[in-house]
């Protein structure tokens, strides 16, 4: 989710990539709702101008930070077959929310957005974890012709396990994850 190109001088990339590390490491140490603009430029060991000119907020630099991780972390190879694939997806997404410091991003914006409208709409806006959730789906759809349109799958498929971690905080177990990419098939079939 990356800007688009505003006037003034180009965007570094390894400015881009000093803050967006640093933001991932204060979410670590001190929380979202202690982290600032100012820390993360610190941090960075970039100017807090050069932070501004390319994030308005810390909610948008954690946004652009998390979706390119999840986008590399809940990658998953196709399998012959399709639960398989479901199933490897769903081990991903449980290990990127509870072991990922993207998924320690994701799970703190999700908590702001329950009491800040604008993190609540970047978050619906960059809605995390549908891309990667929808390259799966379309791999496997052709076996399951009963599968709703995306956005239901996608929440049907991502919905248990992120509740699971949220209100306990631990990965759903191996067993469980394949039971329920077992029960998405039966139900899609």
């Amino acid at each position: 989710m990356t800007k688009p190109a505003t006037p003034g001088r180009p965007r570094s990339q390894s400015a881009r990539l000093a803050v967006l590390h640093a933001v991932d490491d204060l979410l670590v140490d001190i929380g979202y709702s202690a982290m600032t603009m100012k820390g993360i430029a610190e941090r960075a060991g970039v100017g807090r101008q050069t932070v501004y000119r390319w994030w308005p907020t810390k909610a948008h630099i954690l946004i652009e930070s998390c979706a390119d991780d999840a986008d590399t972390e809940l990658t998953v190879p196709a399998h012959e077959e399709p639960v398989r694939t479901v199933t490897d997806f769903l081990v991903a997404l449980a290990q990127f929310l509870t072991t990922s410091t993207a998924g320690a991003a994701y799970r703190a914006l999700l908590g702001e957005a329950q009491h800040d409208a604008e993190v609540s709409r970047l978050f619906a806006d960059a809605d995390l974890l549908a891309g990667p959730a929808r390259a799966v789906l379309d791999q496997v759809r052709p076996a399951f012709p009963g599968m709703p349109e995306d956005r239901l799958a996608a929440a049907e498929l991502c919905g248990p396990v992120v509740l699971m971690v949220v209100i306990g905080n631990t990965p759903p177990a191996l067993r469980e994850l394949r039971a329920h990419a077992q029960h998405l098939a039966a139900a899609w079939t």
